[in-house]
């Protein structure tokens, strides 16, 4: 079993999201689990242009790096996705990535999943912008969401400290509901509306998103 961790902060080792996410990720080496990071700031992701062929066809028209990183997230048992908070959001790099996911969220491949989200910031409490975002996009997506957290880097070394002992508390736990296929029952029933609803969006465009409608079909809508 393998957690991707994906540092989306342009700060590179200086990055204290960065320090998060690996707090997370050697929380699920202790617990046996393959883990690996991504330094989002380093591949070449180009925006997505809304021409729907993802839809179509199943396969993105762009060349770049968002292939070799879609593959990984797809295989991936568990994800541990870290941003700054960048006006009140996500970074721009990876705010790209979740837009070039369109045709994952409406086929919900990240299903079965389970994700942990953290967050850094300037101010106090604003890393919970970033984390809550990041909370509704993977249960959008399909995954259950284990935990996050973060910190304001003005609170000082001992928040810091304390929050990357926290992340690596998230995965530990992230670990163990990965291997007890722990259901989160209020987590679920949003997900189950979400199926729903994308399922009905993709009857409502079958003749466009091909891709799509073959994919449920072969599911029996289920």
């Amino acid at each position: 079993m393998k957690i991707l961790g994906i540092n989306a902060s342009p700060k590179g080792s200086k990055s204290e999201t960065l320090k998060l996410v690996k707090a997370v990720l050697n929380g699920a080496k202790s617990k046996g689990f393959k883990v690996e990071l991504v330094e989002l700031c380093k591949l070449n992701i180009e925006y997505c242009n809304a021409c729907g062929v993802c839809y179509k066809k199943g396969k993105c028209v762009k060349r770049d790096d968002f292939q070799f990183l879609y593959k990984k997230l797809l295989a991936a048992d568990g994800l541990v996705m870290g941003s700054p908070n960048y006006f009140r959001s996500v970074t721009a790099q990876m705010k790209t990535v979740i837009d070039r996911m369109a045709d994952a969220v409406h086929c919900q491949l990240l299903t079965g999943k389970y994700s942990v989200n953290v967050a850094t910031s300037g101010g106090p409490g604003q890393y919970r912008q970033v984390t809550e975002y990041l909370n509704e996009i993977m249960l959008n997506f399909g995954s259950f969401v284990t935990g996050s957290t973060g910190v304001s880097i003005r609170s000082g070394p001992r928040a810091l400290e304390n929050a990357g002992k926290k992340a690596f508390q998230l995965g530990c736990a992230l670990a163990e509901d990965i291997k007890a296929g722990k259901d989160y029952r209020k987590q679920r029933r949003r997900q189950e509306k979400n199926r729903k609803y994308f399922q009905n969006l993709v009857k409502m465009y079958k003749d466009e998103w091909i891709h799509e409608y073959k994919y449920w079909d072969k599911k029996n809508w289920q």
